[in-house]
């Protein structure tokens, strides 16, 4: 901009290319408007200047937290952020982020269902507001506390020996990399929110108590993530002859005797303890027990999956939370039967997690799935990364992914309540043929079509 420019010819061509270039960013800004929600590309935000802070830490030596960032989704949020405010961003070095982080940790914050967790923690190391190395506290009285983008606070002070801290850790390179709109510092070690810290720390208690194997858990195909199938003569504790819909059948004589196998005090699985032991486990992870209560309390259908487990059945439980779950009316759940029937909807006889799910739904499009509610099935397919059930409005996102996964009861957290399609759809499709004389069997007398 400072160079001299000789000539009218060169001027006039100076003042178009200033034109054509003041054009470019608006027809930019304005395509937003008119594209889907569902395009969320970093081309469709509004232009960053290369000069920027953020296109810094990106090309940095801060490689670790720069592909975090990326992984997070939180490029457009910062770009927004940029055009509004000076930031300044305390970035951990690579080693903090690469041998000095426990693994159990980072592999928490780089599951697909803890992608909030991630954001979070990531939006906790950037402050809205430019803070220089010399606004940076020098003495042990000077303590400033600062609103960071994760709503979170972090404390800037000073220790005896004159190192300056954020939190718990000490910033090693004050002013590494400085642009107009924004400073970088480099901190020895990862910062973690409070929040971000419990959420950890409940998913790994979890997983402690639910990944432990009950006694003869029977081999389960990686490849179809059912139960492989015995040869003849069936084993001890092999999944029983008939159907599960068989077992389900009403009447004292239809339902097959436990399956001998090991397992449990008389030889058998111990379906009752495993279905408490999934029970217990919805309640100490929080927002389901309405479904809980349902299934001890206004039904007997924890009594029936124990039995239904006891003779070697395995079973996958679409969960509602309690939010889903107080959409209910009460006529929804008064009528006889009724909250049975829900529930018989959300239980699939199969043994599926939330990763075979979303492999099948990837590879196939559209899933069914059968259901304990005769004859209906539940469909799935991938959405927004995620694995959705239903459709429609009656519709409902994989929400609390393995839950609860013992090799026997697959429990699988969801938003909604799922409802099958009417069933008097079928009914309207049939004409009136010659196949309606089979109805008297059930009892009901000829009426006249007419």
């Amino acid at each position: 901009m400072d160079s001299q420019i000789y000539g009218l010819p060169k001027l006039l061509l100076l003042s178009m290319l200033l034109l054509t270039c003041s054009a470019l960013p608006q027809t930019r800004r304005t395509t937003p408007k008119h594209s889907s929600s569902s395009s969320s590309s970093p081309s469709n935000s509004v232009p960053i200047n290369s000069n920027s802070v953020l296109v810094a830490l990106l090309d940095s030596h801060y490689t670790e937290l720069a592909e975090l960032v990326e992984k997070a989704l939180l490029l457009q949020t910062l770009e927004a952020t940029v055009n509004n405010h000076n930031i300044t961003i305390f970035a951990p070095k690579n080693e903090a982020l690469e041998r000095d982080l426990d693994p159990e940790f980072k592999r928490f914050l780089l599951e697909p269902g803890n992608l909030k967790s991630l954001q979070t923690l990531l939006l906790f190391h950037v402050i809205p507001t430019r803070i220089a190395s010399h606004d940076l506290p020098k003495s042990l009285t000077e303590s400033t506390r600062h609103k960071t983008l994760s709503t979170d606070h972090l404390n800037l002070g000073t220790k005896d020996s004159g190192e300056i801290l954020v939190d718990l850790a000490k910033i090693i390179r004050p002013d590494d990399v400085v642009r107009t709109d924004g400073v970088i510092h480099g901190i020895e070690r990862l910062l973690v929110p409070r929040s971000v810290q419990e959420d950890f720390n409940r998913r790994r208690n979890l997983r402690s108590i639910s990944a432990i194997l009950p006694e003869g858990a029977p081999e389960v195909d990686p490849r179809t993530h059912r139960l492989k199938k015995p040869a003849s003569p069936v084993p001890a504790g092999a999944p029983p002859v008939l159907p599960i819909y068989d077992a389900m059948a009403p009447g004292p004589s239809l339902a097959p005797a436990p399956a001998p196998g090991p397992g449990g005090p008389h030889g058998h699985f111990d379906g009752e303890s495993q279905v408490k032991d999934f029970i217990q486990t919805l309640l100490h992870y929080g927002g389901y027990n309405e479904l809980a209560d349902i299934l001890v309390n206004l039904t007997s259908l924890a009594t029936e999956m124990g039995r239904l487990v006891s003779e070697g059945y395995v079973l996958t439980v679409l969960a509602p939370n309690d939010e889903a779950m107080a959409k209910l009316t009460t006529d929804q759940l008064s009528e006889p039967g009724a909250p049975e029937q829900i529930v018989y909807y959300h239980l699939i006889p199969e043994y599926q997690t939330e990763e075979s799910m979303y492999n099948a739904v990837r590879r196939f499009g559209k899933v069914r799935y059968d259901t304990l509610r005769l004859p209906m099935k539940v469909m799935a397919e991938e959405a927004d990364g995620s694995v959705k059930f239903g459709q429609g409005d009656g519709s409902a996102y994989l929400f609390d992914p393995d839950i609860y996964t013992d090799g026997r009861i697959s429990v699988q957290g969801i938003d909604g309540v799922l409802f099958p399609p009417e069933e008097s759809t079928p009914a309207t499709k049939v004409a009136p043929v010659a196949k309606e004389v089979a109805k008297p069997r059930r009892g009901t007398i000829l009426s006249s079509p007419f």
